[in-house]
């Protein structure tokens, strides 16, 4: 953007007339040169001129830019050597920024959305509405209907879903990516926030994955709806872009495979990549070896370098020169590459420098395509701030469990591990952290058997009195009929009943009775294994020859085998901490 759409014709940035007070620690925003003066070695550069962002000598006061000066109060010495304000009077300064935030607190992550949270910092002042209506219309957005499920602002874990797409936009990018793509989803990340914001799961997902799409409902220009046929056995990038799909699709075929619910997404092409990485100042990258790729054009030597713009979007397409040459591997590059933008977002070189700030919340913005349900600067900067409270180190990023796919004799494509990746995806919907995983799971497990212990406690009914209706939900083909069978001939409940399918798919296996059945429950309980989390009690009493209804979700294993409790994170899984760095092989 040039000077003059941003109101300006003397070439200022308006980003550089918020200065660095060193003896304060507060951003000040100077708007002519009659106001207070910076002490010495403040950052501000020399030369500069006075005018509003928008080129109106006006504040959101209505006040001109004379009054204002005439008006403020500069700090004064207090006995102990700090500054301290004088009283103010009618017309207090404006334009003065909060308090920095401690280092402490400045050393939490920003994602790599970290624009956003620059936003924060450079819109948080008295007299920014200007910025805050340019962010706001650099944004795009998409009504995913009820694909998102929650408010930022909503107690709870929180899930969001990046979505890098193989879109051809921007300059110098016709080279990239698929010629006629309307934008499939390449890069897909679930971005796991937990209940308590201490910690983050960053679980790529494959773009080869096979797996069934389902129907999803799009939103048409016009505002009409339009229901989008189910795949089978399609790869999960088509869920995005093939026959209209949009990315609510690519949300609702997540929550399919790992019974997450997704609450929001976000969206960018290759050109977010490169603008990106340059608004930061670079992004650093270590390699193990000096690589010179003819296909993705990355050319860098062994050790740490910097890079920008092409070369950093280079270095996250770069596929055959580091491990097996497959897209696992790049995955694995794209997560290094993520995890040092993310450390060089909440540098102090970059929150210290307004100038830096403003460039990256601009192109963050103009980057960036979400759902209607973030799709403000308010609503970013909410999420932005919940992002905030999570520190890098708590950051873990890992590639979903998967296998070659057996149904291809030389496999080009992959299918989740059914041990691996339900464990995975059952820990991440218990909100159990990889970071701490062991102490967690060790605390989850005794929460479980007191639970257990408890639910168990009280009289326990016959085998051959239980009655109860087996629905099967989750992905076993005849587990509500080969449980039915275990049930009659193996532990004598003669009055179960296979009823099929049930309505729709569930994640997690649920006994519902009622309270006059409790007796059945505690059995049936006691004999497949139930975590107290299965159990649901209703509120009325069964009538008649009522029966209980056990659904077996995704997390049933087979018939007599004892459907867990607490989540357990699989011995070998590929991961890495967002705090450090690590060389690409």
């Amino acid at each position: 953007m040039d000077a003059q759409s941003r109101g300006r014709t003397d070439g200022t940035d308006p980003a550089d007339q918020w200065v660095l007070n060193p003896h304060t620690g507060d951003y000040e925003l100077r708007l002519d040169h009659s106001g207070p003066r910076p002490a010495a070695g403040a950052d501000v550069a020399p030369g500069r001129r006075s005018g509003s962002p928008t080129g109106d000598p006006r504040d959101g006061s209505g006040r001109t830019s004379a009054s204002r000066t005439e008006s403020r109060v500069p700090r004064q010495r207090g006995r102990n050597g700090r500054a301290q304000r004088a009283p103010e009077t009618a017309g207090a300064p404006v334009g003065r920024r909060k308090r920095k935030p401690s280092k402490s607190r400045r050393k939490k992550a920003l994602l790599w959305t970290g624009g956003v949270m620059a936003f924060v910092v450079v819109a948080g002042s008295t007299g920014a509405y200007a910025l805050y209506q340019k962010f706001n219309g650099n944004l795009d957005t998409i009504d995913v209907g009820d694909a998102g499920s929650k408010s930022v602002a909503s107690s709870g874990p929180l899930n969001i879903l990046i979505i890098g797409t193989d879109k051809r936009t921007g300059k110098g990018n016709e080279g990239y990516g698929d010629k006629g793509s309307t934008g499939h989803a390449d890069t897909n990340i679930l971005f796991h926030v937990s209940a308590d914001r201490t910690n983050a799961t960053a679980m790529s997902i494959p773009r080869d994955l096979m797996t069934d799409i389902p129907d999803c409902e799009t939103k048409k220009p016009d505002g009409s709806a339009e229901v989008i046929p189910g795949t089978e056995n399609a790869r999960f990038n088509v869920s995005l872009g093939q026959e209209g799909r949009d990315p609510g699709c690519t949300m609702r075929t997540v929550k399919e495979i790992t019974g997450i619910s997704v609450d929001h997404f976000m969206m960018v092409d290759f050109n977010a990549v490169k603008e990106l990485s340059t608004a930061v100042g670079g992004v650093k990258v270590c390699l193990a070896k000096p690589v010179k790729d003819p296909d993705s054009h990355l050319d860098l030597p062994a050790g740490v370098s910097t890079v920008k713009g092409e070369q950093a979007l280079a270095f996250v397409r770069t596929r055959k020169s580091f491990g097996n040459q497959s897209d696992l591997d790049r995955i694995k590059i794209q997560q290094q590459f993520l995890g040092s933008m993310i450390r060089q977002m909440k540098s102090d070189d970059t929150l210290t420098s307004a100038s830096k700030l403003y460039k990256l919340a601009d192109t963050a913005t103009k980057a960036l395509t979400v759902d209607s349900g973030i799709g403000s600067v308010k609503k970013l900067t909410d999420l932005a701030k919940v992002l905030g409270e999570v520190d890098t180190k708590n950051i873990t990023f890992v590639t979903m469990p998967v296998i070659d796919n057996p149904a291809e004799p030389e496999p080009i494509t992959v299918v989740v591990a059914p041990t691996k990746g339900e464990q995975l995806f059952s820990m991440m919907r218990d909100d159990i952290s990889l970071t701490e995983v062991k102490k967690k799971e060790k605390q989850q497990e005794k929460a479980a058997k007191d639970k257990q212990a408890a639910l168990l406690e009280g009289p326990r009914a016959e085998a051959a009195d239980v009655r109860v209706d087996v629905l099967n939900g989750g992905g076993i083909a005849g587990a509500a009929g080969a449980t039915v069978t275990w049930l009659q001939n193996e532990q004598g409940v003669l009055k179960s009943t296979n009823k099929a399918n049930a309505p729709a798919k569930i994640s997690r296996t649920t006994l519902e009775y009622a309270p006059n059945q409790a007796d059945q429950a505690r059995k049936l309980a006691e004999l497949m294994g139930l975590p107290a989390t299965a159990m649901k009690q209703g509120t009325t009493d069964a009538e008649g020859l009522q029966a209980m209804v056990l659904t077996l979700g995704a997390d049933f294993k087979g018939a007599g085998v004892p459907v867990t409790g607490p989540a357990k994170a699989p011995d070998d899984i590929q991961r890495a901490s967002a705090d450090k760095a690590e060389c690409a092989k």
